[in-house]
Formats: structure tokens, C-alpha cells, sequence
């Protein structure tokens, strides 16, 4: 299975990881069928993996391999990173403030609005996800040593944890609102369902035009750090799971830091 995964396009690769990482989307907001309370230790533990998971990822098979395509067509360096890295993270930082406006205005709206709004502002964040995904494995097509085949698996699965919580974080809260359960889960699902457009655009994107894949790689990592940062360790870090979220943060770091220096 493993050997016909890793004979698959960059495109295909991409696609399959998306369609696992919406799935797990799919599954988080399946909750809500079953359990009316989540257990936080087990949400906590997930965020915190996942966002070990990324951080590492950000250097090892993102940063680390745009700096060595940049010596490799001449670029900038220290430009080409710095600008990619910035405009990741602008990226979903201009979507939050317009989120935020937004939702300002929609405090008062009726339930269908608020729906809307948590469904959008939850699939604003998969766009980027979905390009790292894409990006990760594109860039294997090109032989980047920094992004092993092992290690794009594992950001995927990285990505797919943190989206377990983000489904139900989107499924659970339309539900207490009074919104029927297969409804719920329907808008819960729908918020990870542009992960495989973004994923095999990315590839496709990378593939075809290498010159792109230092800037790509640079703006999912910062996109990426972007997510931890604001919304990962936020949400796992809660005064009594601080040290669950810090222990799991860990482990997801090292994982992903063992598989790219291993391999």
C-alpha cells in the first residue's frame, strides 16, 4: 500500500492526503451524533500533537528546503523566505480581521448568519492547510532531501489531528444552537471539504512552475505557524491542560523533527 502511495503523481498524493485530512474533518463533526460533551484532555492532547507536528514542519520540510532550491536558481534567499513567510501569515491574519468585522455585524443575526460565519472562518483556515499538503509533496517531485516522502505523510496526519477538533469546534456549537444534528455535522464536514482543492492546486501550481516552490513552501510555513500560534496552542492551552497540550506540543515536535533528520 505504502509503495503504490509513494509511485502516485504529486497531484494524486495530494488529493489522497486531503481527502484523509477532510475525512478527519468529516469524522470530528460526527461527534456530534454521539457525544453531547467532548472530552477537553483528548481534544487538548490532539492540538498540542498537531501543533508540534507543524511547528517542526515549518523548518525542517518547508523553510530548510526553500532555502536550498533558492542557492540552487539563484535567488535571494533571505528575500524569497522572508516575503513568502510574511505573506503567509498576512494571508489568514487579513481573513481574521475580516472575519472579525464581520462577525461584529452578525452578533445579532439569526442563527443561519452565525452558522455561516463559523463555517467560513473555519474554512479560511483549510485553504492554506491544503497548499501545505499540496506544496509537501510537490516538492518531492523536484528531489528536495528536506522533504521526505515520510515527513509529508506526517504533516498530513499532523494536519488531519488538528482538524478532528476543528469539526467538531464547527458541528457541536450549531447543534446547542438548536440546529439538527445531520444539519450540523453537514456544515461541520463542509469547512474541511476545500483542503483537496487547495492540495492538488498546490501540487499542480509547484509541479509545473519550480521557480514558484521556494515562495510556496516559505507562505505555507508561515501560514502554518500562523495557525499554531493563533489558534492551536490557544485553544489547547487552558488553565487546567497547560501542561497536557505543552507535553503533547513536545512529542509531535520531535516526531516530525526524527523523520526529517533521520531520513
Amino acid at each position: 500500500m505504502i509503495e503504490f502511495f509513494s509511485s502516485l503523481p504529486p497531484y494524486m498524493q495530494a488529493l489522497a492526503a486531503t481527502l484523509f485530512t477532510w475525512g478527519v474533518t468529516a469524522a470530528g463533526a460526527a461527534l456530534v451524533f454521539f457525544f453531547k460533551k467532548i472530552n477537553k484532555n483528548v481534544l487538548d492532547a490532539m492540538l498540542g500533537f498537531a501543533a508540534g507536528v507543524m511547528v517542526a514542519a515549518s523548518f525542517w520540510s518547508l523553510l530548510l528546503p526553500a532555502e536550498e532550491m533558492c542557492a540552487e536558481l539563484g535567488f535571494s534567499a533571505p528575500a524569497v523566505l522572508l516575503f513568502g513567510f510574511i505573506s503567509g501569515g498576512a494571508f489568514l491574519f487579513a481573513g481574521d480581521a475580516l472575519l472579525s468585522r464581520a462577525a461584529k455585524r452578525a452578533e445579532n443575526t439569526g442563527q443561519r448568519s452565525r452558522a455561516a460565519m463559523l463555517v467560513f472562518s473555519v474554512t479560511l483556515h483549510n485553504i492554506p492547510e491544503g497548499l501545505c499538503i499540496g506544496v509537501a509533496f510537490a516538492s518531492l517531485a523536484h528531489g528536495e532531501g528536506g522533504a521526505a516522502f515520510a515527513s509529508a505523510c506526517l504533516l498530513a496526519l499532523g494536519i488531519g489531528l488538528q482538524n478532528f477538533p476543528e469539526g467538531a469546534a464547527v458541528s457541536v456549537p450549531l447543534r446547542r444552537e438548536g440546529v439538527s444534528r445531520a444539519r450540523a455535522f453537514f456544515w461541520g464536514q463542509l469547512s474541511g471539504a476545500v483542503e483537496p482543492l487547495a492540495g492538488v492546486f498546490g501540487a499542480l501550481l509547484v509541479v509545473y512552475v519550480r521557480a514558484l516552490l521556494p515562495f510556496c513552501l516559505s507562505f505555507a510555513a508561515g501560514a502554518m505557524l500562523y495557525v499554531v500560534v493563533a489558534e492551536l496552542l490557544p485553544e489547547s492551552g487552558t488553565a487546567e491542560n497547560k501542561s497536557v497540550a505543552a507535553l503533547f506540543t513536545l512529542v509531535g515536535f520531535a516526531v516530525m523533527m526524527l523523520l526529517d533528520t533521520a531520513l
